[in-house]
């Protein structure tokens, strides 16, 4: 006894979306990381939410509220950084406006007829705000560090 058609057609879209699922996770893992590894990159006196906080994202519908806290707390975490690091900001809260966007986008998509728009608008914010952080980090890391303390916990990664 073979597969029939409608069989292997059931296997084929079970499989595209557990690819589906795959690919989701990983691009959230790798944007969780880089979250991770900006607090990770301030100093400790500075960052105002643990670096490990940020997995609380991977929780469904819980990450949409969480979402807020953690772009809040890097948000201020960076601008405390910067003036021990002395590196130059662009905007008074680093990252912020397009993090509370993209959150806020992210807690509309279940609107009908606006939730499809508001989906690719979040999906956008979250892309430009990924790109913010990592290099809001880079900065971070190449910044020398003029505070006190000792500054070789800081380049532990």
């Amino acid at each position: 006894m073979g597969l029939t058609y409608r069989d292997s057609f059931d296997v084929t879209i079970v499989l595209i979306l557990i690819g589906i699922v795959a690919v989701y996770l990983l691009v959230n893992i790798l944007y969780i990381l880089t979250l991770r590894n900006t607090f990770k990159a301030i100093s400790e006196q500075n960052r105002t939410m643990a670096p490990n906080n940020t997995w609380l994202l991977l929780i469904p519908v819980f990450n949409l509220v969480w979402s807020f806290i953690v772009v809040n707390n890097l948000s201020e975490s960076i601008l405390k950084e910067s003036k021990v690091r002395s590196f130059p900001l662009s905007e008074a809260n680093p990252a912020n406006g397009t993090g509370i966007a993209m959150s806020v986008l992210r807690c509309t998509t279940v609107v009908p007829l606006l939730g499809f728009l508001s989906g690719l608008a979040a999906i956008i914010c979250w892309i430009i705000y990924w790109v913010q952080i990592n290099n809001y980090k880079k900065a971070i890391q190449t910044a020398p560090y003029n505070g006190t303390g000792n500054d070789s916990i800081i380049f532990k990664f």
